[in-house]
């Protein structure tokens, strides 16, 4: 199975937009407020819907995962594995492949993901405008649209949904320009819980007595 992984997928995930305006105030004014939440919690824990809808290719995927985001470090389980970043190395588990890739990864690299990305990615590279109020999970939400600046974005839009009364990002659809949808639903959001200090560590002795080929 291929796995869109979740720096992309989020990177991706909360983000993507070609012809709206730039100025638009309101838009802005509910990104910058979703932004200014939740990069105001010490760390975030979010159990979502995934969806993917190619109707191109008749493939309809809906799978369920979690995220739990801290400072620039995170750790994702989705498709049936995980992804851990400490802070200076990503860990791909793969259990399905009895495997682990390990890769150094610089967090000042724009091309590289890391959870306080989520919540300024819009600031460049996008144009947006406010778009309507829609009801996820029983609760409203307005949606801002952003559009790619790059024409050759392989995304056409993405729409961001904000929980009017928490201000929490609780949705994102992104749209391909072949059509494909990838619809993200938080089910359950928690902030500031106490979590485990390994929380964000690789047990690689741990994946060596399983016999999973560990791989640099």
């Amino acid at each position: 199975m291929k796995r869109k992984w979740i720096g992309p997928l989020i990177m991706g995930l909360l983000l993507w937009f070609s012809g709206l305006a730039q100025d638009d105030l309101e838009a802005k004014k509910w990104l910058d407020q979703a932004s200014q939440k939740m990069s105001s919690y010490q760390n975030i824990a979010v159990d979502f819907d995934y969806v993917l809808d190619n109707k191109a290719e008749d493939v309809q995927q809906k799978l369920s995962g979690d995220v739990l985001l801290a400072g620039d470090r995170y750790v994702v389980n989705l498709f049936g594995s995980t992804q851990i970043f400490d802070g200076t190395k990503t860990y791909t588990i793969i259990p399905e492949n009895e495997e682990v890739n390990i890769s150094e990864t610089d967090v000042d690299d724009t091309n590289t993901f890391t959870p306080s990305k989520i919540y300024t990615f819009y600031h460049s590279g996008y144009n947006y405008a406010l778009d309507r109020v829609r009801t996820v999970n029983g609760k409203k939400a307005q949606f801002v649209k952003l559009v790619p600046i790059d024409s050759e974005s392989e995304t056409s839009s993405v729409l961001v949904g904000i929980d009017v009364d928490s201000k929490h990002i609780c949705q994102v659809i992104e749209t391909g320009k072949n059509g494909t949808q990838t619809i993200l639903t938080a089910k359950t959001i928690k902030t500031d819980q106490a979590i485990n200090a390994s929380a964000f560590s690789f047990d690689e002795k741990k994946y060596e007595a399983m016999n999973y080929l560990i791989n640099r």
